[in-house]
Parts: structure tokens; sequence; C-alpha cells
């Protein structure tokens, strides 16, 4: 792939060093292999917490008595959370460090948990979303620059094809375990509005142990940069970053549809009030980009790009017959087809970003992908939400469509022969 150009005047004249610079190990090669699996497992299990919600929306409305276009209101919520996080600090553990900064995701993770536990109304619904929001923005552009720079430490020169394959699938495949492990806890034990966040608490804490004696990647600088909000692409960018934030907006846009909609299409539309098959569904979705995500590894870079662009396309014009037909396999395989193009299209903005990214603004610059791509999840989908009040669902789904398609073309045209589609 192309290389970024080289970034602008930094506002502090001492960057963070990293523990993948040469010479710079502290501990032995096997401390890093383990710490990156470490990582990757406690990733996988914060994503998943972050769409626990997603099959007990139905219960929270019958306890609450509030409208779907409530449940997209409250989804909203939860995207404005990741975003201003993203925007405050998703750069900021390239000088504090990655772990300390993947810790107080964690901690918020846990006040979210323990906010769903305390009781089952909106109000602190729409509180423990907005706290989730704000600890998997931390997160994202965190955990990914730790799982680069903890492979590279651990294999020093090797391909960087585990670091590609472990950090999309974790990330996307994460969002789709969430609701399949609370579909079946609440569908077939006690307590569904408390149980499934239960099981998390202990999975988070477990993580957040086994984080604490995961090596640091991160060397503090002399002098700790002056304060700033991300800048979405700034010192990072040609055309290519900002190719690969566009497609990271229509990817987690897609994704951000079918966790939003889907429990309402399923329960009532469709009338079946299931939550492990509303869990099923999701995780079809998510489950199908996490595994393009690692079949399609061997592909070229260009290859790749389009099979994503190709099969989100086709995946959306699908999605538009099932809801049409109020046919559940038929927006089953949209849902499949549309999760194997974004999951793909995801992953190859991630690896142009991350291996573009000088180590000192790798987490920087995956902020700025993360925090475009959280703009699609939060502005599409909900766009859809309103839509629906004033028409048909079928309506609103076609017009959801067709903006994702054109959305899909200008990525096309923005990449052709350049950036993220030229190849390595």
């Amino acid at each position: 792939m192309p290389q970024t150009p080289a970034a602008g005047p930094r506002t502090a004249p001492a960057p963070a060093r990293t523990d993948r610079d040469p010479g710079h190990h502290r501990f032995p090669a096997r401390r890093y292999g383990a710490g990156f699996w470490t990582v990757a497992a406690v990733f996988l299990t914060a994503m998943a917490f972050s769409t626990v919600p997603t099959p007990l929306y139905p219960l929270y409305q019958a306890h609450d008595r509030f409208s779907t276009f409530t449940v997209t209101v409250v989804f909203a919520v939860y995207a404005v959370g990741v975003l201003t996080s993203l925007l405050l600090a998703g750069h900021v553990s390239d000088w504090l460090g990655r772990k300390k900064i993947m810790m107080s995701a964690l901690v918020l993770e846990l006040l979210a948990a323990a906010l769903f536990l305390a009781t089952p109304s909106l109000p602190v619904l729409i509180a423990a979303r907005l706290i989730t929001g704000l600890g998997v923005g931390l997160l994202t552009a965190t955990a990914t620059a730790y799982l680069h720079e903890l492979h590279s430490a651990h294999r020093p020169g090797a391909s960087t094809r585990r670091f590609e394959v472990a950090s999309s699938a974790v990330n996307i495949g994460g969002l789709g375990l969430g609701p399949i492990a609370a579909g079946v806890l609440a569908q077939y034990l006690v307590a569904p509005l408390r149980l499934p966040y239960a099981v998390f608490v202990v999975l988070l804490l477990a993580g957040a142990a086994a984080i604490a004696l995961t090596p640091e990647t991160v060397r503090k600088p002399d002098r700790r940069p002056a304060y700033r909000p991300q800048r979405v692409g700034a010192g990072h960018g040609d055309r290519g970053y900002l190719a690969a934030a566009a497609a990271g907006f229509t990817s987690m846009a897609v994704f951000g549809l079918f966790t939003s909609v889907v429990p309402g299409f399923v329960g009532v539309t469709l009338h079946h009030p299931s939550h492990a098959l509303t869990g099923l569904v999701v995780f079809a979705v998510f489950g199908a980009a996490a595994a393009a995500q690692t079949g399609t590894g061997r592909l070229g870079a260009r290859t790749r790009w389009y099979v994503g662009l190709l099969a989100q396309a086709t995946g959306m014009a699908v999605l538009a017959v099932g809801v049409h037909l109020a046919d559940l396999p038929v927006f089953l395989l949209a849902g499949i087809i549309a999760g194997v193009g974004a999951g793909v299209l995801f992953k190859s903005a991630v690896e142009y970003v991350a291996g573009a990214a000088a180590p000192a603004q790798r987490g920087e610059a995956l902020a700025g992908l993360f925090l475009a791509s959280y703009l699609g999840l939060a502005l599409l989908p909900v766009g859809l939400g309103v839509a629906s009040r004033s028409m048909s669902l079928s309506a609103a789904t076609t017009w959801f469509t067709a903006v994702v398609l054109a959305l899909l073309a200008a990525v096309a045209v923005l990449t052709r022969g350049r950036g993220p589609a030229a190849g390595r």
C-alpha cells in the first residue's frame, strides 16, 4: 500500500516512542505474544458487551411502554457517546499509554453494567448506553493500535496478517457475540434484563485483571504534548485516508442498521418474539463479517477492496426486497451478504490506516477512522428511524438502501487506482 505523506507540525517536539521501535523491547518476545492474545480477548469481550441490549429492547419496551422510535433514540445516544469519546480522547493513548486508556474504557463499561443491573427504566437505560458508548470510543482505536504494536514486538519484521485478521475479527465478531449471548440467556434462563449483564461484569473484571499484566507498548514522551481534540485525518491522509474513512462510514452504517432495526422487524413485523432468534439474526450479520475478514486475508488489497464494495451493495439491494416482502429468509440472506461486504471493507480500511500511520501517530490516525465510522453508525440508522415515523418501514429502507449505494459508488470512484484499492 502507498504510505501516507509525513504529518504536519506537531504540538510537541517529543512524540511517544513505542516498543515497536527497534531496540526498545523491555520484555521477552513471548510476553508480547501473550499480551497480543490477551488484548484481543478483552477487546472481543468489551465489544460484545456493547451489543448486549440489542435482543432485549422488546423487554425494555414492554417494561416502560416506549415506542420503536425511542429504541432508535437510545441507539443514537450510544453512538453520541462513542463519537464524543473518540473526538476527545480516542487518540490520547499515543502518549498516555495503551494500558491506561484500555483500563479506563473497561471501568466505564463496568459502570454501565452496574446501571443496567440497577433498574430497567428508560432514563437509566439511556444513561447506561451513553456510558457504554464512551467506553467503546476509548477502546476501539487504543486496542487496535495496541494489537499492532504487540504483534510487531512479538514478531519483528513478520507479516502483519495476524494483526489484520485478529483486530478486525474481534472488533466485528464481538459486536455479533453480544446479541446471541444475551438472547440465549434471556430466552432460556432467569432474570432476562439482569443475568446477561451480570455475566459480562465477571468477564470484564477478568479482562481488566489480564490487561494489568500485559506489557505496555508506549513509552511516555519526555514532555507530554499539549492536549487537543482529535482531528479527523489531519496530518494523516491523502486521498487514501479519506477513502478509508468513507468506507468505514458506510460499513458501520450497515452494521448500525441491523443492530437497531432487527428487534422491531423480527419481533413486530414478522411476529417472532424469540429473543434468541433476534440475537441469532444479528449474530449472522456480524458473524458473516468476521468470517469474511478471516477468509479473504490472502487476497490482494485491491481485490479485497472491490469484493467488499460489491458484496455490500448486493446485500443492501437484497435487504430492500426482504423488508418489502416481510420475508425472514430473504432478510437474513441480505444481512449475511451485506455483513460480508461491510466486514471486508472495514478490515481493508483498518489495515490501510494502521499500516500507513507513523507509530507515534497510530492511535490518532485510527481514532480518526473510527470517528468517521461511528458517524455512519449514528447518522444513517437514526435517519431511517426518523423516516419510518412518516412512511412505511419498507419505503424508509428503500431510501436507506439508495443512500448507502450512492456512498459506495462514491467510495469506488474516490479510490480508483489510489489508496486502499491500489494494492501493496
